[in-house]
């Protein structure tokens, strides 16, 4: 009876244990000349966010930094930063790092050494990259549920002009990303290079929306979060559903049933694609849901428990290197999709191992997700 009384208690306090924190302290090392900059870490713990307060690294009289923080175990990544992108650490040819990870297993000191900073080093120029199918849609877009404007790119077939077809479309966010180095900030999907590279009967249309910059945590969050402050994810996807499509519709030549309607995206642009498809599947029937943030918006795991779609198509990938969360919340939504009667086929996850956070992943998982997109 002991035995058994024992064993409960411990099954009952399991879930507390797994749920245990560890004091994780962060302190610089080999450090380049900060002229009194303040420093930051951005990582998977805060959406990457370069100048988050709460992340902020305490100077110490030795001239050095550090902060302490608690985790769950697992593993981070991170970078530190002066408080932009332009300003983060970089190796001594001023080239961009990789991120550091580590895997947090108990109370531990964690030393971060910095070889340079970005902008100490002249910027390295870059290069208009857009293939020819690309075109400036827009360059300033009401989005009247927002308050706001927004370039909006759009990528059309090589035969459109030559052809009377109609052709799918895939509504992709974060833009300046997806098909020109020259305004990216993290570098390119190359989505217009894929497509160029096969034939254009195979080819789609694909329209890029532009993040809001310091607002795109903001609009792509449907819940308020002390990261981006007020969610304005749902006025954002209305904005896709009840203004831009019907635009994009009426201007090309489109096929406009949900079966061939798409949206995409990374981070937080997985979390609102899959939000998107979830309030409005007879408008948007497939969702290409990259490295999605869920772990910013937990709620959207009730919403997709009551609206999830048997007719909606999901598309999960993301590395076994991003963060502890990644890879078991997207499970989780791929899980909670094949209970609601989604096949496999049409619920597909991809943990690609060694993959991290980044454009480099996603170029790569393109043309695999397109090639499954077009199996409808």
């Amino acid at each position: 009876m002991r035995k058994c009384v024992l064993l409960m208690l411990l099954v009952a306090l399991l879930p507390v244990c797994l749920l245990a924190q560890v004091k994780v302290t962060f302190k610089t090392g080999k450090l380049p000349v900060t002229k009194g900059a303040n420093l930051f870490l951005a990582g998977d713990f805060n959406n990457w966010t370069p100048a988050d307060k709460s992340w902020q690294l305490v100077a110490d009289a030795s001239g050095g930094y550090s902060l302490v923080k608690e985790f769950n175990t697992g593993s981070i990544n991170l970078k530190v930063t002066k408080g932009s992108w332009e300003t983060a650490e970089c190796d001594a040819d001023g080239k961009p790092v990789g991120n550091h990870t580590y895997q947090i297993n108990r109370d531990t000191t964690i030393v971060l050494d910095i070889v340079a900073w970005q902008d100490n080093f002249k910027a390295a120029e870059k290069k208009h990259t857009a293939s020819a199918n690309v075109q400036l849609m827009a360059p300033k877009f009401n989005i009247p549920q927002l308050g706001r404007q927004r370039r909006i790119w759009i990528y059309l077939p090589a035969d459109y002009k030559t052809s009377r077809k109609r052709y799918p479309v895939i509504y992709m966010h974060d833009g300046q990303n997806l098909f020109d180095e020259y305004v990216s900030g993290y570098g390119e999907w190359g989505v217009d290079e894929a497509l160029d590279s096969l034939p254009a009967k195979k080819q789609c249309i694909i329209v890029g929306i532009d993040n809001g910059g310091g607002q795109r945590i903001s609009e792509y969050d449907p819940y308020d979060s002390k990261y981006g402050g007020k969610g304005r994810g749902d006025d954002y996807v209305d904005f896709l559903a009840k203004t831009l499509k019907p635009y994009v519709d009426s201007a090309y030549r489109t096929q406009k049933a949900a079966k061939y309607t798409t949206v995409a995206g990374s981070s937080m642009g997985g979390l609102i694609s899959m939000y998107a498809v979830l309030k409005y599947p007879d408008v948007f029937g497939n969702a290409g849901i990259f490295s999605p943030a869920f772990w910013i918006a937990p709620e959207i795991f009730t919403y997709a428990d009551k609206n999830l779609n048997k007719k909606s198509r999901f598309y999960f990938e993301c590395g076994d290197a991003e963060s502890a969360l990644m890879t078991t919340d997207m499970q989780k939504m791929a899980d909670l999709a094949r209970s609601k009667g989604i096949d496999i086929k049409n619920a597909p996850t991809l943990i690609i191992k060694g993959a991290k956070h980044n454009e480099r992943q996603w170029r790569s998982a393109f043309p695999a997700f397109y090639e499954w997109l077009g199996g409808r």
